[in-house]
């Protein structure tokens, strides 16, 4: 979930269309793809958003001047972000004002005019590894093989901006590159660097869905990693395929209940970790970064970043997030910015909460699947979306 993780996967029919003449008329997107004609936004009042005048902005203000680094660029964003280098991040009252003057909010709501949503939960992962190969370390982090193709539609088809497909040459073909399967097989890969290896298969799954991690080699160091790319091929859920085959109930599909699912039957662990064909490829990340990177190219904030559907929500706005913590009923209402993607961050109501690094936040993240309301802030007089 970049941390950015999975980016979007169309499907195959669509890949192989792409690598042939295309045709007098654009093609219109798949039907497990569509793009929304119209962001759902209704115009609110501060009074709507649970708890706004005691929640506590403070810890928010870091990952807004964030988010302005790339809104200050676009001609209705300027001024706010103009206002914002002017306020005290350390004032809880000064920045509230500072909303209320320069934003309006806009609640989300689903096509079908519903106002809930799932908001479940990332972290930045902790693994095991070694530069080289040993008896422990023996699982592999690959960069991005050489043979990956990304081919870019939008010079064709201006409305796929922002839109890559993923592939490699056969041939004089352009094929689909290489699913999971084939790649733990070695396909593909034999000409992609091994960043790392690690010790733990389960752990370097779930680093892939998570997008971003530290590795601990043995002399103690922590090396940062990030995604670079991946295979095409769209994600699949390996908890609902474990739901699906009666091995565990819909409310229990945790990545903590997962990964002992893993540990209990490690004869099964690599068919069921084939379903999912997606395949994420890492770069090694500066050593000075204090954080992921995510969608935006900006460091991600712990409990005040979301990952959102870009197609309705601006990547950089401000969204306040009324929820509940990780698996209770106690009540959870704070303003996040808008700053990471994932490929199941699918339509309006619909976040995944960045919870930060290591095992705290991991547990915390792999329980979270609670229902949720947002509220979009945008420059008042501009058009939501924009």
């Amino acid at each position: 979930m970049t941390a950015g993780r999975h980016k979007w996967a169309w499907t195959l029919t669509l890949l192989l269309a792409a690598c042939v003449t295309p045709p007098a008329e654009p093609p219109a997107p798949p039907p497990t793809e569509p793009l929304p004609a119209a962001a759902p936004f209704t115009a609110t009042d501060w009074s709507a958003l649970p708890d706004w005048r005691t929640t506590d902005l403070v810890p928010a203000w870091p990952a807004l001047m964030q988010s302005c680094r790339t809104l200050r660029k676009k001609s209705q964003w300027r001024d706010a972000c103009l206002a914002a280098d002017a306020v005290d991040g350390s004032n809880d009252a000064a920045q509230r004002a500072f909303y209320e003057t320069w934003f309006a909010p806009w609640q989300v709501s689903n096509p079908d005019g519903s106002t809930q949503g799932l908001i479940t939960g990332y972290y930045e992962p902790r693994l095991y590894g070694s530069r080289t190969k040993t008896g422990r370390f023996r699982h592999p982090l690959y960069a991005v093989p050489d043979d990956l193709l990304t081919i870019d539609l939008s010079a064709l088809h201006p409305q796929l901006k922002d839109l890559r497909l993923r592939g490699r040459v056969e041939g004089k073909r352009v094929v689909p590159y290489y699913t999971r399967a084939e790649i733990d097989a070695g396909k593909g890969v034999n000409n992609a660097g091994v960043l790392f290896w690690v010790d733990d298969a389960v752990a370097l799954f779930f680093l892939q869905i998570q997008g971003s991690g530290r590795i601990e080699l043995p002399d103690g160091a922590l090396i940062k990693v990030g995604y670079a790319d991946q295979n095409g091929h769209p994600y699949v859920s390996i908890g609902k395929k474990l739901v699906e085959a009666g091995e565990m109930k819909l409310e229990d599909a945790s990545m903590q209940n997962i990964r002992a699912w893993g540990a209990a039957h490690p004869d099964k662990l690599p068919a069921l970790l084939e379903q999912n064909p997606s395949y994420v490829f890492f770069r090694e990340l500066p050593s000075d970064l204090t954080a992921p990177l995510g969608a935006m190219g900006l460091p991600l904030t712990a409990e005040r970043s979301l990952a959102i559907d870009p197609r309705i929500i601006l990547l950089g706005a401000p969204v306040f997030l009324a929820t509940t913590r990780p698996n209770s009923n106690e009540a959870m209402n704070r303003l996040m910015l808008a700053q990471d993607t994932g490929g199941a961050i699918r339509g309006a109501v619909r976040g995944d909460f960045f919870w930060g690094f290591g095992d705290d936040a991991g547990a915390l993240a792999g329980r979270m699947k609670q229902q949720g309301r947002m509220w979009v802030l945008y420059p008042k007089g501009s058009e939501p979306g924009r």
